[in-house]
């Protein structure tokens, strides 16, 4: 327990001390450590999300293997064939449901630590154009992200920028290599590392509303690029669903992007623990989300 203690006081400390700023929450489970105070519960929280922890994969990591190239190919040629009922316009706005939980470690007055669940059960409606402020609804409340997207990012898009993406794999993965290295690259002080923020900025991107179909493609070609993907077997999703993971391991966390094995469509998003650690023991699902609709309105409210 104290070990675990002074983990957790080291990983506030550091963030307290990073320059690298934290990045917009566009993930519902991305896997950083954020600390922060709960002033009613005088209690010192931090939020796991998905891609964080100390270094970035060492120089002899091995290409993507064959299984999950040909996973992710699938996926692209899936995503391709994909075909918008309208032509998306202006006023319109991009909707996804989730379903899943992310992990909070939380450190009380009597210094006891202990790892929560937060709920991930969440619809949301991004305006296509970012023109419109992104609607929220949790445990049936509406609320407003009180700043408009704008153009969008990669840290927050909207489908208008997603559509604007290069469609070119290799270009694709540069530009995002190009915006990552910005804050994860060497001399910086990110806990990621590039090659493990380039993957999760892709799976961030993928699952964040509905992708179009030729920038989905491009994206899932990108992933192939990066060294370290690998392919996982018999994973189940936050909703219960049985499927096949292309997933990529960052010292001792494995980032898994889970898919219908007969369709290849992007089912959700887990983090699981391949090695004991402060956060659990290995085999511990510490994040896990699932996309249980999506598609394209005309306001903010429907549902597809």
């Amino acid at each position: 327990m104290e070990a675990r203690r002074e983990h957790f006081l080291t990983e506030i400390d550091r963030q307290t001390r990073s320059r690298s700023p934290r990045r917009a929450p566009r993930s519902r489970g991305r896997w950083g450590l954020a600390a922060g105070a709960a002033m009613a519960a005088g209690a010192a929280v931090v939020v796991l999300t998905l891609g964080s922890s100390s270094s970035d994969a060492p120089l002899n990591t091995p290409p993507a293997s064959v299984a999950s190239v040909e996973l992710l190919e699938r996926a692209a040629l899936a995503a391709a064939a994909t075909t918008p009922q309208t032509k998306v316009r202006a006023g319109q706005y991009s909707y996804v449901k989730t379903v899943g939980h992310t992990s909070v470690l939380s450190e009380g007055k009597s210094g006891d630590v202990q790892l929560l669940r937060e709920s991930e059960a969440m619809e949301q409606w991004t305006s296509v154009d970012g023109s419109e402020r992104t609607l929220q609804r949790k445990d049936g409340s509406d609320s407003l992200v009180p700043e408009t997207p704008g153009r969008g990012s990669l840290n927050a898009p909207t489908y208008d920028f997603l559509a604007a993406l290069p469609t070119d794999p290799d270009a694709l993965l540069k530009q995002i290599r190009d915006d990552v290295q910005k804050n994860h690259g060497a001399g910086s002080d990110s806990t990621t590392g590039p090659d493990q923020e380039a993957f999760v900025t892709i799976g961030d991107l993928l699952r964040s509303g509905v992708t179009p179909p030729d920038t989905a493609a491009s994206l899932y070609r990108a992933a192939a690029l990066i060294s370290g993907v690998d392919i996982v077997t018999d994973v189940v999703d936050a909703a219960g669903r049985k499927g096949v993971a292309v997933a990529r391991t960052h010292e001792g966390e494995r980032t898994e992007w889970i898919f219908d094995e007969s369709t290849a469509r992007l089912l959700g998003e887990r983090t699981v623990l391949v090695e004991d650690n402060a956060w659990g023991k290995a085999g511990t699902v510490v994040t896990s989300v699932a996309v249980i609709n999506s598609g394209i309105v005309d306001e903010a409210g429907r549902v597809p």
